[in-house]
């Protein structure tokens, strides 16, 4: 039941909501219930202060000859009169006893829910207490006179020389007390009850909302494993959750492209390794058969021994790329003249230069520029990016390679060529591997794309940049950075 986030998720917010609810009901119960018995106790205190200040008042002109109980049967309408004001003051039910000093009950005015033992007589030992100005407990039942706690305030009454009489006690049940803070709590457990539906359904919609792209992203996860790349998450909004599928959606695609990537190579190696084969093979039956005559053997062995280095090239790569992945390549930094190895890698274009008629650049800002890194590796990244401009330059066209300071003491190699250039879609996707731009293989017939990887790999661990500018229809530039040797170096 309790597999799903969803629900999850709705049955732990519920249970926040209801707990907090419960504590919610408790506080204010518990604040109630004290308010009420606060201010009814005062009510009952001020109460029991002003009836018996009136009866003292009335009991100083009744004179010292009769006793206590004489006076309140003789003043017995004009007590009633102050009690009836004294619960109109109290403006809730009270009930008032008046005691004489031994604890008779001479005159009791109960509310009409009031239940008590009629002829009670309130114990000595309580009126001792009163009498010496002990202040009761607030919830008292009067040594059992009541059946349950009451708020109680006593008021003894005293004549002349101090000599108390009587004592005046204002009760009021706390039943009252009680439903009040039942009506409240009530009211404020249906309130909550609307409050937590109101919430359970905003849960349920924000749930929703957060939920459905994660079960989207789970769905799309299950058909990455069957091979199905192409599916994608709706993006909603701009929140978390909404970068996350966009995220998503970004490595869906990397993914995809990663997945053309390794098609077009497993494309690409597996017609780079027929052809040469067929070829060999071709040739060499033909050579056995005698369909070949002797004297053309050495321009067919030739050939196969071009077919031959081509698969080699491709194998190096292949472990090139292996080495890299696994971290087995070590780069020995040592300094080197990057324009002296620039003049080296032209002279080694010679006869492609020649018979594609280019036109030739080499600029430098010094004729020895000493530079720091792996000198094979730089090598095989300049070698291999001015082979491709070679390959892809126009006939005629300008072949420039430049070696330039830049800030920082950093030296920018860069080389340049006329022609078809790179078309823009194709230029994010150059270094990545397996990435051959011209699939087509029309003018590129030996390349598997592999060495613009190798090559931003090494350059990479050299801690520098490799990237390429072009314009299709116009140009491509390939450049990289090296850094400076500190002038007291020499190149090896």
């Amino acid at each position: 039941m309790f597999k799903s986030i969803y629900v999850k998720y709705i049955v732990t917010f519920m249970i926040i909501i209801v707990i907090s609810l419960i504590l919610l009901l408790a506080i204010i119960g518990t604040l109630v219930d004290d308010y009420s018995e606060s201010s009814k106790n005062e009510a009952v205190t001020a109460a029991a202060s002003a009836l018996g200040d009136g009866i003292a008042t009335k009991l100083q002109s009744y004179g010292t000859s009769g006793n206590f109980r004489n006076f309140c049967s003789y003043y017995e309408p004009d007590i009633d009169a102050q009690i009836n004001a004294v619960k109109a003051m109290a403006n809730f039910p009270v009930t008032v006893f008046i005691a004489d000093s031994e604890g008779n009950i001479l005159v009791a005015r109960p509310d009409e829910n009031c239940v008590y033992q009629n002829g009670a007589q309130i114990p000595r030992s309580l009126m001792n207490e009163i009498n010496n100005g002990t202040e009761l407990s607030v919830l008292n039942n009067l040594e059992g006179i009541f059946d349950s706690p009451h708020v109680v305030s006593a008021t003894p009454i005293y004549l002349r020389n101090n000599y108390i009489c009587g004592t005046v006690i204002v009760c009021c049940d706390t039943e009252s007390i009680n439903d009040f803070s039942e009506v409240l709590i009530k009211t404020v457990a249906i309130s909550s009850l609307w409050v937590m539906l109101a919430a359970l359904i905003a849960i349920f919609f924000i749930s929703e909302k957060i939920i459905s792209p994660l079960r989207g992203m789970s769905q799309a996860a299950k058909a990455f494993a069957k091979g199905e790349f192409s599916v994608r998450v709706p993006v909603v909004g701009s929140d978390e959750v909404a970068q996350l599928a966009s995220a998503f959606n970004n490595m869906a695609q990397n993914l995809e492209n990663l997945d053309d990537m390794r098609n077009n190579f497993m494309s690409s190696v597996s017609h780079d390794m027929r052809t040469p084969m067929t070829t060999i093979s071709g040739f060499i039956d033909c050579i056995l058969s005698g369909a070949i005559p002797p004297e053309k053997h050495e321009y067919y062995l030739k050939i196969i021994r071009d077919e031959v280095l081509r698969l080699s090239r491709l194998v190096a790569s292949l472990l090139d790329i292996s080495r890299i992945q696994a971290g087995d390549r070590k780069f020995v930094m040592a300094p080197f003249d990057i324009c002296e190895m620039g003049r080296q890698i032209i002279i080694s274009f010679e006869q492609k230069i020649d018979k594609k008629r280019l036109e030739v650049e080499f600029d430098c800002d010094d004729d020895n520029m000493i530079v720091t890194g792996d000198h094979d590796a730089i090598y095989q990244i300049f070698y291999n990016i001015t082979d491709n401009a070679v390959k892809f330059v126009r006939e005629e066209g300008l072949l420039r390679i430049s070696i330039k300071r830049e800030e920082g003491r950093k030296v920018k190699v860069s080389v340049y060529n006329e022609g078809d250039g790179i078309p823009y879609e194709d230029q994010p996707y150059i270094f990545e591997r397996f990435y051959k731009s011209d699939r087509s293989r029309g003018k590129d017939k030996t390349g598997v794309g592999l060495g613009m990887f190798i090559a931003k790999t090494i350059i990479e661990a050299h801690k520098e940049v490799i990237a390429l500018e072009s314009e299709p229809g116009k140009y491509c530039e390939f450049y990289f950075t090296m850094p400076l040797t500190p002038d007291d170096k020499k190149p090896r």
